[in-house]
């Protein structure tokens, strides 16, 4: 195990929302991070020790940046991994790796490593453009998802029938059998270099009608212990077989006939761990800091129910921020609020989350309800 302290400089690929709450994780242990950013009004930029304006994707400036820095790791995987890998050859340390990166990158090598290594998943077909999709018409309902570039909802198309075919993906990407599920749940695990491995508790996951977003996380997820079981399992065989380090964020699917199917995977704090902060003895940002510093893993288990609300901009509004309804959300018991620092807002971006504790999650969950209601992240007029 690698001393505590003094600490090595950490560097990180990219300053939103999950690098501002790594950071506030980081100050706890006076643990230095340094940022690489394209945008110069990142959420990181006030908080990072150093801030640097940059591409995540252009191999000089990704290559320039971590030569300042011991270890580096991500909090998006749209990165340069070749100059990743020059890093690591020159002695630095990546985490999660520069080729597990790339491989989770591309949702074709993503889903091929599932089938070779044994992971239950989807059926799939790869497709490398919009005829190869038409031409496999029998194999609807499915999924169309881009092999590359897809994020937060975006690069993915159900197609249900003959008559959705339009609007498939005219690029390299994937069919997926369109799954008869019963619930969205996520695992979060965590690997050092020591290989010590822990995983969270499930979760359970709401997802907003149109965005493809998720609106709602309830903590613990609906499912039976042997559920619960198979899901821990199958999150920590990824991490294994990955040989990764870091934190990993696997979402699942529940079908009807009890089967558990991985869907994707993120090789970072993911949003389907926000609500650990306050509903974990662990959170997963601090979990994230400590598997790629080498320390020791912390405990996962949940305090109490939870649930986490995602704070997206209101369709119709884009522009200077404005938020209304924080204030009786504040005033009530359990609720804590956590906003982005994003000046600007636009339908569905996401501003912030709110993360509500609870004696019961049925209690928890109609909080909830109400307190999505109340608050509105709109423009200024």
């Amino acid at each position: 195990m690698e001393p505590i302290y003094p600490h090595p400089t950490l560097g990180v690929l990219g300053g939103g929302q999950l690098g501002r709450m790594l950071i506030q994780s980081a100050i706890n242990y006076n643990q230095d991070i340094h940022i690489l950013d394209p945008d110069p009004n990142a959420p990181c930029k006030d908080l990072a020790q150093q801030f640097t304006v940059g591409s995540l994707k252009d191999f000089d400036q990704v290559y320039a940046f971590g030569q300042h820095c011991d270890v580096i790791t991500v909090e998006i995987e749209a990165v340069n991994t070749e100059a990743l890998q020059q890093l690591v050859d020159e002695g630095k340390k990546v985490f999660p790796q520069p080729q597990l990166l790339a491989l989770i990158q591309d949702k074709r090598k993503q889903k091929q490593f599932y089938l070779e290594h044994g992971i239950p998943t989807a059926e799939f077909i790869l497709t490398e453009n919009r005829a190869e999709v038409f031409a496999n018409a029998s194999f609807l309902p499915a999924v169309n998802k881009l092999g590359k570039e897809g994020y937060d909802g975006r690069g993915v198309q159900v197609l249900r029938t003959a008559a959705d075919l339009d609007l498939a993906f005219d690029a390299p990407g994937l069919l997926e059998k369109l799954i008869d599920f019963d619930k969205e749940i996520a695992v979060t695990v965590a690997r050092n270099e020591q290989g010590e491995v822990v995983a969270y508790p499930a979760v359970e996951c709401a997802f907003h009608p149109t965005a493809n977003l998720v609106e709602f996380l309830f903590a613990p997820a609906g499912i039976s212990p042997e559920i619960e079981m198979m899901a821990q399992a199958i999150a920590k065989e990824i991490i294994l077989k990955l040989d990764m380090v870091g934190i990993l964020a696997v979402e699942l699917f529940v079908t009807r006939s009890g089967e558990v199917l991985v869907n994707e995977i993120a090789p970072r704090p993911h949003n389907s761990g926000h609500h650990t902060i306050e509903a974990n003895f662990t959170s997963q940002f601090e979990q994230h800091l400590r598997a790629v510093m080498n320390w020791p893993l912390g405990n996962t288990a949940l305090r109490c129910p939870a649930a986490m609300i995602n704070l997206l901009g209101e369709p119709g509004y884009e522009g200077a921020v404005q938020v209304e309804g924080l204030e009786e959300a504040m005033a009530e018991k359990g609720v804590y609020i956590h906003l982005y620092g994003k000046k600007h807002t636009k339908p569905f971006r996401k501003m912030g989350h709110v993360t509500l504790l609870g004696e019961d999650i049925e209690e928890v969950k109609e909080k909830a309800q109400r307190i999505k209601a109340g608050i509105k992240i709109k423009s200024q007029q």
